[in-house]
């Protein structure tokens, strides 16, 4: 009688786990449809800033949610630990710079990823100053103390920047600090630039109450990415599925973001209540102008002609050694051209 008990028990609980869900991994009780919701975490390219809102958006205006996606969105903090975290298997999806991506790849040090779309059409990284130095074209930093983030893209393309620039890199003396204090050294003066992200031009202006002045990358480098959104080769193998029902729910936040930045940078306020609107809404307009690619093609395509130059720019520049190829880097069939 007690082994009848016991039988019975076990097949009404396993009824039970089936009629609530509970014996899969994921929930279908808040989709009419009945579909699973597939629960994934991204990570953004660093914090919760205006450049990486769209993600908040596209979760705050049901995109993800329209694509049966359930998105944990944690903060980033650059290119190592994103890799890090996506090798690892914390994330299925995050932000970088590709530019910098690219670096690490064809360096061996991360190779288990795939840019699947990409958020700026060209780097967004700089050097920027304040008026009162004087420093109004890059032939004017020679002699000249730059600080950038240690290590950083910015400090690693420096020396081809200043060769298409037209002046010898060792004549500009770089100091690599930590990224948090660039803005703080430059509005005491204790150095004469910045190599930074052109993104934070109103907050160096805020710091330093000066007007300021930006010397793009892009004049010169003209054809490399900036932002990216990457995933894993093994994911799109195993789902490319939900590798595009991710894709599109991210890029559709992206474009109303930049449609719609005050409305973005309040929902990333909310978030992120320590981090001001007007901040927000600031670093989306500075972006916009760079989501979309002057061919007409869609937000977060990538062409493959500019893919190859990139790499072709960062061999020449003696950043990375000849073999790396566009496959071993993006996967182009997210986005297509029209």
């Amino acid at each position: 009688m007690v082994k009848r008990s016991r039988a019975l028990v076990v097949t009404l609980l396993a009824a039970a786990l089936a009629a609530t869900g509970c014996g899969g991994s994921d929930d279908t009780s808040g989709d009419p449809t009945g579909k699973e919701t597939d629960r994934v975490a991204y990570i953004t390219a660093f914090g919760a800033v205006g450049r990486d809102a769209f993600a908040w958006v596209a979760k705050e205006k049901g995109y993800f949610g329209e694509a049966g996606i359930e998105v944990d969105i944690k903060e980033g903090a650059g290119n190592q630990q994103n890799l890090t975290a996506l090798k690892s298997g914390q994330v299925q999806f995050g932000a970088l710079d590709f530019t910098g991506a690219v670096i690490q790849a064809g360096k061996g040090e991360f190779t288990d990823w795939r840019a699947i779309a990409a958020v700026h059409q060209q780097t967004l990284i700089s050097v920027m100053t304040t008026a009162d130095t004087n420093i109004t074209t890059p032939k004017d930093l020679p002699g000249k103390t730059m600080a950038t983030g240690a290590g950083s893209v910015t400090e690693l393309l420096f020396p081809a920047y200043a060769r298409l620039a037209g002046f010898d890199p060792k004549t500009v003396k770089i100091e690599g600090v930590q990224a948090t204090a660039l803005n703080g050294l430059m509005a005491s003066r204790k150095v004469d630039a910045l190599g930074t992200f052109l993104l934070s031009r109103n907050a160096l202006q805020a710091a330093s109450k000066k007007e300021v002045v930006v010397l793009p990358y892009s004049d010169y480098l003209r054809d490399l990415f900036g932002n990216a959104i990457i995933t894993t080769p093994a994911l799109i193998e195993k789902d490319p599925d939900l590798v595009q029902r991710f894709t599109d729910a991210l890029l559709k936040g992206l474009e109303y973001s930049i449609e719609h930045p005050n409305e973005a940078a309040a929902i990333l306020n909310k978030v992120k209540p320590t981090y001001a609107v007007a901040a927000g809404k600031g670093e989306i307009e500075a972006m916009s102008p760079h989501v979309r690619p002057a061919s007409g093609a869609p937000i977060g395509f990538m062409d493959e002609k500019q893919v190859t130059q990139t790499i072709t720019v960062l061999q020449g520049a003696d950043l990375i050694p000849p073999g790396l190829t566009p496959e071993k880097i993006v996967d182009l069939r997210f986005v297509k051209k029209s």
